[in-house]
């Protein structure tokens, strides 16, 4: 049996100075390391973060020694996060400077048997990233260039590690640098897999069979050798032959996979055996198809999955924590299951981040979630010489071999917002040929070696990008490809702008609120919890963002009563600004076909448009995701002096529909204005019922509720429609009172109210999750919701809100 040594644990992490020595096991990064060890404050805490920037200012080493009874060895070096000197027994073996690929590296010349020592020697990424401008011809800007506070560590764009680790208008700033994967020592094998392409070949319709062609690529000399595959519980031996194994399984009645919402997720496993080596991966058959084509209003973006097109409903995600030390697999998988539960189907896994490892996508596979995968190349102008973009195949190639077999895999895309950043700083404005010749030579290494790994691969050059070869502004063109759009919170505009663009597909789009009321609590003190706190200012990381949430809600609210109301408030009014986009543009089908909010998740606690709080507990947001991103629903567009209730339908089925509208006044009293029943298309919405503004009276809302299908393929929604701000409603006390019981852990509350109760919501004390949030209540209707604790054994204490009380006071 060959050897694997994986140097986990027992490594000693010291920096230059000798001042610092703590143990380390793998993977670890820089700044976790030094708090789990007690010798640094607790970084997300207060106005910590810039007192700790020294220590990615520092050259580091982390070193063990290991024993090894053979030395015709390999050094295998995963996640090398930073710009790293690998040494082994006082020699140097490798320099790395990519943290997203993996390094295999023959030590054999400086091995031996017994004792052996390695040392990681990470450099000052800071230095190194100045170093690496200082020595280009001219000089490359990226995001600290535009001096708004976003990106205070310069010359990010410089190496190749994840962007936001430099900061972001959401994210802390420390560079933290470390280890992400693993590193092993192996023996060197006459032959070992090298890698495993599979690709799908879907025939026509009227058969559904599929043929699914998996090749081993060989590292080394296996010339004739047997490679066995199995594939689905059939097992075909092959020959290597020029470094490559291949074989074909006929599959003639698949389960295809489907994504959330459309149908199941069946996986079918693979494994490819050589020798005492095997390999396996998880295989869902599914065609996914990018259709962009010209048409009357412009070209379409829009995924069409085994012959069906799919409204792509999801969300945008950005590394699942800050340090990645304190990363947890488990917590990542109850946010992609949130992500599911709110009836998602897609997630974009940003370029400014890193590839998430292999085990990310396997759960997207089995939870049915497509991703949309960005290169990771963000908001920045980069590097095109040689040595840059060669950096960069390799780095593809790798990611592109690990991850193209994912079923959960929609789309490629090369960058994030470059072709927007070519507009945004001083030297690619007035040398606009030099720097777009620069992208393009980028954009050309990702797009050529994304094809010569995968040749089925689906590409986009950019997002948000008009098209192939366009150029144009991703950000307020609506007739083409996919948008970014961001007028209503960055240019302060109030909500119904989302109605005055109709994009085919927008990728991104948010509003920011404030974490909820027990995050905070995590990171500040209670004579810090004021908006115009250095603290509370310190956890916002986009400028202007306080006074724009302030000025939002006194557009559309009476001002909270107290802080802890303003938290509630902002989170409502974040929910209501997204809801009102997506309820119009999935209107829009099949006009638009996808909407993603940004950002699903936080890195840690701090003011941002994501729709779950840091730790992965919903927001306001994210409960009313899950109901404006029903299968079914039915939506309102104010329009041309009437309001227009339209029926959509994502469920790939025709489904009869029975809607139900009333004018509801502020007592909660119903006066019952039609009813409708209509047979819903999944191809496109449907115009239900049109009527007058002055249908409503000066002191009503819509309130509208739905049924569909019979037995147990019966389903109900409910929805309510303002067509005025909510500070011009005189509201009324709705009086809720609750009762709570406990019963084996989850806790059942039962409210009542005596008058119309607005985004009712419960808060805990402690992290779990709420059955339902954000809800409206009529009087004599209780509503039952749960909540179940995340952690056993704990005890939470609740707290009710309304809009009524946050705004007018409990006992006015």
């Amino acid at each position: 049996m060959a050897m694997s040594l994986i140097l986990k644990d027992n490594w000693i992490f010291s920096d230059d100075s000798g001042t610092y020595s703590v143990p380390v096991t793998l993977p670890f990064d820089s700044v976790s390391s030094l708090r789990n060890a007690g010798d640094i404050v607790e970084p997300y805490w207060g106005r910590n973060e810039y007192d700790l920037r020294w220590i990615a200012e520092r050259d580091w080493v982390a070193k063990r020694s290991f024993d090894l009874e053979e030395t015709n060895v390999e050094l295998v070096l995963e996640g090398l996060d930073g710009i790293v000197d690998v040494v082994v027994n006082g020699v140097t073996v490798l320099e790395a400077d990519n943290a997203f690929r993996t390094w295999r590296v023959d030590v054999s010349e400086v091995a031996k048997t017994g004792a052996n020592e390695i040392e990681l020697r990470f450099r000052s990424i800071v230095e190194e990233a100045a170093k690496r401008q200082a020595a280009s011809q001219f000089h490359i800007p990226g995001l600290s260039d535009r001096n708004n506070g976003q990106t205070d560590i310069a010359n990010g764009n410089m190496v190749r590690k994840p962007q936001c680790d430099f900061g972001w208008d959401w994210n802390i700033a420390l560079a933290p640098f470390g280890v992400t994967g693993h590193v092993s020592v192996e023996s060197k094998k006459k032959a070992r897999i090298d890698y495993i392409h599979v690709s799908q070949e879907h025939h026509d319709i009227e058969t559904d069979s599929v043929t699914v062609e998996v090749t081993a690529h060989i590292a080394g000399d296996a010339e004739g050798d047997t490679v066995e595959l199995v594939f689905g519980g059939r097992t075909r031996e092959a020959q290597v032959v020029g470094r490559i194994a291949k074989a074909k399984f006929f599959v003639e009645v698949p389960e295809f996979w489907w994504p959330a919402g459309q149908g199941m997720q069946p996986l079918y496993d693979l494994e490819v055996r050589m020798g005492d080596e095997v390999a396996e991966r998880r295989i869902g058959l599914r065609h996914i198809e990018l259709v962009v084509q010209d048409d009357d209003a412009g070209t379409s973006f829009k995924f069409k999955v085994n012959g069906r097109e799919v409204f792509a409903k999801g969300a945008n995600w950005i590394p699942a924590d800050a340090l990645s030390g304190r990363i947890d697999r488990e917590a990542v998988r109850d946010q992609l299951q949130s992500a599911v539960d709110a009836n998602m189907n897609m997630i974009r896994v940003w370029g400014g981040g890193r590839y998430e490892p292999t085990w990310f996508y396997d759960m997207c596979d089995e939870m049915g979630l497509m991703v949309w995968q960005d290169f990771m190349f963000s908001c920045n102008l980069y590097p095109a010489d040689e040595a840059f973009l060669a950096n960069v195949e390799a780095e593809v190639r790798e990611n592109v071999r690990r991850m193209h077999h994912h079923a959960c895999l929609a789309v490629w895309c090369g960058d994030n917002e470059l072709l927007g950043a070519l507009t945004w700083f001083k030297e690619s404005v007035e040398n606009r040929d030099r720097y777009l010749v620069m992208y393009d030579r980028l954009n050309r290494t990702l797009e050529k070696t994304l094809f010569e790994e995968d040749a089925n691969a689906v590409w986009w050059p950019s997002s948000p990008s008009p098209g192939y070869f366009n150029y144009g502004d991703g950000w307020h063109d609506d007739s083409s490809g996919d948008m970014h759009f961001w007028s209503v919170w960055h240019e302060n505009k109030d909500f119904e702008h989302y109605r005055d663009i109709n994009p085919r597909f927008c990728s991104e789009f948010g509003f920011q609120s404030y974490p909820s009321n027990r995050i905070i609590e995590t990171f500040c003190g209670p004579e810090d919890r004021n908006i115009a706190a250095p603290v509370l200012e310190s956890h916002q990381k986009n400028q202007g963002g306080n006074e724009r949430i302030a000025a939002t809600m006194f557009r559309y609210f009476r001002f909270p009563v107290d802080f802890e109301n303003f938290v509630y408030l902002s989170q409502v009014q974040q929910g209501l600004a997204i809801k009102t986009a997506v309820t119009y543009w999935r209107s829009l089908k099949p006009h638009c076909m996808g909407a993603l909010i940004w950002q699903l998740n936080d890195t840690w606690p701090v003011c941002s448009w994501s729709s779950l709080d840091y730790g992965g507990d919903w927001k306001l947001l994210h409960h009313m995701a899950q109901k404006f991103y029903a299968p079914v629903t039915v939506v309102v567009n104010p329009e041309g002096g009437q309001d227009h209730f339209k029926v959509v339908n994502d469920t790939g089925e025709t489904v009869d529909v029975t809607v139900q509208i009333a004018a509801v006044n502020m007592r909660g009293e119903a006066r019952p204005l039609a009813d409708a029943t209509l047979s819903a298309w999944p191809s496109k919405a449907l115009d239900l019922v049109s009527l007058d503004h002055g249908t409503l009276n000066d002191d009503e809302i819509y309130v509208f509720t739905w049924q569909t299908g019979e037995g147990e393929e019966a389903t109900s929604g409910g929805d309510f429609y303002a067509p005025k701000a909510w500070k011009s409603y005189d509201l009324i006390n709705p009086k809720i009172t609750h009762d709570c019981v406990e019963v084996d852990g989850v806790y059942e509350i039962t409210l009542s109210a005596q008058a119309l109760g607005l985004f009712v919501s419960v808060e805990s004390t402690t992290s779990g999750r709420f059955s339902n949030n954000a809800f409206t209540m009529l009087p004599n209707q209780d509503v039952k919701i749960t909540f179940t604790p995340k952690h056993v054994g704990e005890t939470p204490e609740f707290t009710l809100r309304d809009l009524y009380s946050a705004t007018y006071g409990a006992d006015t």
